[in-house]
């Protein structure tokens, strides 16, 4: 059983989007909408489906390819604006297998040079409206090992609580230990918190871990309080919270997916 709150969405779950979404190919506006749906293909997030009565039909490609999953029958649309082309780019549901559907558009969210919410760009994906993400500051004292190597010790950590994911401790840098951190150049990208300005594996003895630590310097507003410090993976290291090591599985991350 975790130690944190689960996303409590299930697949295939529908829900409008409030927001106004907008989306841009080549430099051109692709779509414009304020009636979006929220469609949770898996637990985690959901994707957004767009009208295509709002969408701009002169950068659709027909592909001329109907195919069936769970959620319904679709077309495959590529898209083209000038000299650019993106083929396999999108879905055109046809049917109601999955109700409302029927007339929406889901876009390959990498398809797509920049997303909009209202007038603030998203990354990675849409923010679930039952995702939250609190950065506390705290008293408690937090210690970073690794093979018996201490990484960092803090008692100013700034917690981050993300739905879904394992408590994060983000310490002041002035309480890690750089000798261990090897600097590389993975940039992860996160819708709450931004973009990730440092990476760093870590070096103990002759043994490098990859991708253990990393920073953001500009994080969104929301999460300001994280600006410059330093986070490790609880998954791959040791971890102590007032002397009390966490117990948790070992999990692998990809490192393109943001850590939070």
């Amino acid at each position: 059983m975790n130690d944190y709150p689960a996303m409590i969405t299930e697949k295939n779950f529908i829900q409008p989007v409030p927001r106004r979404i907008r989306g841009y190919f080549a430099g051109e506006l692709l779509f414009d909408t304020t009636q979006a749906i929220y469609v949770w293909e898996w637990a985690p997030y959901p994707q957004y489906y767009i009208p295509i009565d709002d969408v701009n039909d002169d950068v659709l490609v027909d592909e001329e390819q109907e195919k069936h999953e769970s959620r319904g029958t679709y077309m495959r649309l590529g898209l083209k604006s000038g000299e650019r082309e993106q083929s396999s780019a999108a879905k055109l549901f046809s049917d109601d297998s999955l109700p409302g559907l029927a007339g929406m558009v889901r876009f390959d969210w990498d398809a797509l040079d920049s997303w909009f919410e209202e007038d603030e760009q998203i990354f990675v994906h849409p923010r679930s409206p039952y995702a939250r993400v609190d950065a506390i500051r705290s008293t408690r004292t937090v210690r970073v090992e690794l093979d018996g190597a201490v990484l960092a010790e803090s008692s100013s950590p700034v917690m981050v609580y993300e739905t879904g994911l394992p408590t994060r401790y983000y310490l002041n840098r002035t309480d890690v230990n750089f000798e261990h951190l090897v600097p590389n150049d993975t940039v992860t990208e996160c819708p709450y918190k931004g973009t990730t300005t440092d990476y760093w594996s870590v070096k103990v003895g002759d043994t490098v871990h990859d991708d253990l630590a990393w920073s953001y310097s500009f994080p969104t507003r929301q999460l300001l309080p994280i600006t410059g410090l330093v986070a490790f993976y609880n998954e791959k290291v040791d971890i102590f919270i007032d002397g009390v090591e966490l117990t948790q599985a070992k999990t692998h991350f990809f490192p393109s997916t943001p850590a939070s």
